[in-house]
């Protein structure tokens, strides 16, 4: 019988145990309650750090945006002023090439900076720093431009007095051209009407031609066979020598010009029937004798017969011979 004791004693010895056993588990729950929750909080705090640090690379992403924005805009700026520059100014272009050359140099890197959308803060910084330089040289170019205007002004200045004088001396010139031409005119005209030569010693002779070939002078229309003309021509020291031509005309009582018909231009009576052309050998400063003979088909008529003597398109000398009606003896 004392063997069935054994079986009651046992589980009196066993709950010790399982105590021990809750305990344990129960510290294990706890601590792991206590890991999670640890978990639980880091998660949480690095979720904020993050959040924090998010929202710090965000600014500082639309920071370096604005700025590139504004780098930009300052950079379009300089560049339109520079085209502009170039445009209106193609002779500053030539005079500053090398300056040019250093500009477009220095436009391209700042192009190429503001083109990486991963340029970083220096690299802007860099492009800053060029585009302020940029708008220096700019400015050294406006105010070699304005240096340019003012001395361009001068000159338009000096040019416009230059004209001015030109233009008068021009004007003087072609005063001076005309008052020398309207003298040599007058000059030509004093010569030509100085060179004009004159007759003297006028002399118209009646001839009566014999059948023995005698000539005799007679005073009588019916007797004269023909008309013997002779006259001086004066000295002029300013008629060149040489042939001049002379135009003698003959008229007769009733008022014909004897002719055959041609004319001659006169200065100051148009243009006249002649009855004979003489070529005379002039020399210079020396007195020539003329003579020449008129023979009609017809008889002369009674009456005053009239001769005058043209050169040079004036008349030079004039005189009449008086032909009477012949008497029964005469």
């Amino acid at each position: 019988m004392s063997y069935s004791q054994y079986p009651s004693s046992a589980p009196e010895q066993q709950k010790p145990a399982r105590s021990n056993t809750n305990s344990s588990n129960k510290i294990v729950v706890i601590a792991l309650a206590a890991a999670l929750l640890l978990s639980i909080g880091y998660i949480i705090y690095d979720k904020s750090k993050s959040k924090e640090l998010y929202a710090q690379l965000q600014t500082q992403f639309t920071n370096v945006d604005s700025a590139r924005s504004q780098l930009q805009n300052e950079f379009n700026d300089a560049s339109k002023k520079l085209d502009d520059l170039n445009g209106q100014n193609l002779s500053l272009q030539g005079q500053l090439a090398e300056r040019n050359a250093e500009i477009e140099k220095k436009k391209n890197e700042i192009a190429s900076i503001l083109k990486n959308k991963n340029a970083t803060a220096a690299q802007l910084s860099k492009a800053k720093s060029l585009i302020s330089e940029l708008n220096g040289q700019i400015q050294d170019l406006l105010a070699q431009i304005d240096q340019l205007k003012q001395e361009n002004q001068t000159l338009t200045t000096a040019n416009t007095s230059l004209t001015t004088e030109r233009d008068n001396l021009a004007t003087e010139k072609q005063k001076v051209q005309e008052d020398l031409a309207a003298t040599e005119t007058a000059k030509k005209n004093v010569e030509d009407v100085a060179s004009t030569l004159h007759a003297s010693n006028i002399n118209i002779a009646a001839i009566n031609q014999k059948g023995s070939g005698k000539e005799v002078n007679t005073t009588t229309a019916k007797r004269a066979d023909l008309l013997r003309i002779a006259f001086d021509v004066d000295e002029n020291r300013i008629a060149p020598s040489g042939t001049k031509e002379m135009y003698v005309i003959v008229t007769a009582p009733d008022g014909t010009v004897m002719s055959n018909g041609e004319t001659f231009t006169t200065r100051e009576e148009g243009d006249k029937k002649f009855t004979s052309k003489v070529n005379v050998n002039y020399e210079q400063g020396k007195r020539i004798p003329v003579n020449f003979d008129w023979k009609q088909g017809s008889k002369y008529q009674t009456g005053d017969y009239k001769i005058e003597i043209y050169h040079n398109g004036y008349k030079i000398g004039e005189g009449t011979k008086s032909l009477k009606k012949g008497g029964l003896f005469s």
